[in-house]
Parts: C-alpha cells; structure tokens; sequence
C-alpha cells in the first residue's frame, strides 16, 4: 500500500468480525476533519486519519451475518499503524480459541511492541487477552462475555461495569465494553490521535451520546495523550477535574513543583497550547455540553464552569466558537431535541 502522513488506524477483520462494527469504525475514522467542514461550512476538509481494513491474507471474505468484507491489505501489506482497532467476534463466550489466531496475535503483539495503540469492541477484547497483551491488568468486554474471560485468563482484571478502560504503558490498550460502545472507543481514539475538538466534532455530527459522563473523559483523555513529561500530564489530569477552580493555572504550577516560568514553558511544550489557554479549551467544552444537553441559563453555565463574568464568558466563547452561547444552543440543543 502507498505510504501516508496521516495517522494510519489499521481495523482488523478476523474472519468472525462483524461487519457492522468494521465499517462503523471506519466511517467514522474516514470522517475526522473531513464532514463537520461539509455540515458547518458547505465545503468537505480532508480526512485527518487514514483507516485501512487488514486481514490475515487480504481477501475477502463472508461475515457471519453473511455480509461480504472486503480488506484493503494483508497484515504482511499494512503501513505501520498508530493505531490497531479489533471489531466484535461473532464468537460463543465459552468456545475455544486456542490455535485459531495465530498469525494476527503475533502481528498485535509486533505493533503494540512498535509502539502503537490497541484497541478493541466489544468481543475484540479476547484477541488482546489471547495475545497476553492483558497479563495483570484492567480490562473489559461484552457484559455477557466478562465471566468467561475471567475464567479463562484469571490474571486479567476484568470489569463488567465498565464501558471503557485504558490500561497499560501509556494506557496504550484500551477496551470498549458491548453494544454501541465501539462508538465511545472510536470517539477516544479520535482524541488520542488527534485532538479533543475532532472528537468533539465527530460527538456533535452524529450525537454520539458520550456526554452522559460529561466532559471529563474527554479531559482526561487529553492528558493521556502525552506521557513524556509526568509532571505536566498528573497537572492535566488535575486539570481535567477541576478546572472550575478559581485560579487553576496557579494550582497546577504548586502541583507541579516547578518555577512558573519552568511550568509554562514544559506545559506549552509537552501540550501546545498555554496553561490558561488549555483551562479555557476544558471550561468551554464543558459548557457547549451544558448548552446541548440542559435549559440552565447562560449566566449559571458561566459559573459553573469557572468564569465569575458572564460577559467575559460570552466574548471568550464567541471568540472560540464563532457563535454566542445562544446561537450555539439552538443549533446544537434543537438537533438533539429532535432526534430523541
């Protein structure tokens, strides 16, 4: 396959993947950075990933549903992932998989050792823990999957009522539990290979209800993203919780130790963006959520997400936004309103 600069998301097709989840998974990958543009401004932008279908050998094949996938390449074929997403397996919970997975448990285990993402929906998880990418660590499935896994591979924590966990080195594996929760999986890759707005975008065009836990996952997400300066990621994650606070900036720089001077300069480097320009990123996400999902008035969003000024909140936001506070809930909160 021709070399690409994007970020290469490689979705594994076993021949029990599920079609449905497959091309979920790459549609919306295929629409980051490329359909909010089309929604909001009349014009596609350019994808921002590159997602690619990838089989043991490359050719199609028969879904169990009797759909018919087509790979883009065999593993041998496949650019260097930044990221490796599994699908659901049309599997029983207790039936054997010994044996049967050979080739693409020693190619998971090849990229995660490259240094890539892995990820997986639903049943994708019993891939991770054949490859004993799990050994001791977090992990979740499909609620009716979890007792049988942890029969199978006690070392492995697992976790039935948990819809998401990132565990591991860099909380470089990360699992989503069953149902639909391939669409928070896709929403968190998004926001580690990217950005948190694209994820917010892709949240937004297809209301993706994520936001039942608010605006923290992403926040915390954010801070994941970068694990080479400890210091400044524990004041993300900080961030991420308590970004209402007063004076966080000032928070962060006690947290962290350092010389504000120091503080500033690691904090730009290690997340390119300033500390009160990251706090204000985290405030005003929270409120478009606030203005989506509720009839609080504009003034009690301010407050509750950190600005003691409404006005200056309504500027910051218009500045950010392109759209007052107003106009962006009737935008967004009527469409909503209307898909429910």
């Amino acid at each position: 396959m021709a070399a690409t600069t994007k970020p290469v998301v490689a979705l594994l097709a076993p021949p029990e993947a599920t079609a449905s989840t497959l091309y979920g998974l790459f549609d919306l990958f295929s629409s980051a950075g490329r359909d909010w543009n089309a929604v909001m401004h009349g014009r596609p932008g350019e994808s921002r990933l590159a997602p690619v279908i990838v089989s043991r050998d490359g050719c199609g094949f028969r879904a169990g549903n009797g759909a018919w996938i087509e790979p883009d390449a065999a593993l041998s074929e496949c650019p260097r992932p930044q990221a490796v997403c599994i699908p659901d397996l049309m599997v029983a919970p207790d039936e054997p998989l010994s044996g049967r997975y050979l080739t693409e448990l020693a190619w998971l285990r090849h990229c995660h050792s490259q240094g890539a993402l892995l990820a997986a929906a639903c049943t994708g998880a019993l891939l991770l823990a054949e490859a004993n990418l799990l050994t001791n660590r977090d992990a979740t499935t499909h609620w009716a999957y979890c007792d049988a896994l942890a029969k199978r591979h006690p070392e492995i924590r697992v976790h039935a009522n948990r819809a998401l966990v990132a565990t591991g080195d860099g909380e470089r594996i990360i699992m989503a539990g069953g149902g639909t929760s391939w669409l928070d999986l896709a929403l968190f890759l998004v926001a580690r290979l990217l950005d948190t707005e694209e994820a917010m975008h892709l949240a937004r065009l297809y209301l993706i209800d994520w936001h039942r836990e608010g605006q923290q996952p992403f926040a915390a997400l954010t801070a994941s993203r970068q694990v080479e300066d400890a210091v400044i990621g524990k004041c993300q994650v900080w961030a991420a919780r308590h970004y209402d606070t007063r004076a966080p900036v000032a928070e962060m720089i006690q947290l962290s130790g350092l010389t504000e001077r120091s503080f500033k300069r690691r904090f730009k480097s290690a997340t390119g963006m300033t500390p009160i320009e990251y706090v204000h990123t985290l405030r005003l996400e929270e409120a478009k959520l606030l203005l989506e999902t509720t009839d609080t008035p504009i003034e009690a969003i301010a407050g509750d997400v950190g600005y003691e000024d409404p006005s200056f909140f309504r500027q910051l936001f218009v500045r950010r936004v392109a759209l007052t506070p107003g106009q962006y809930r009737r935008r967004f909160r009527t469409m909503r309103l209307a898909m429910q």
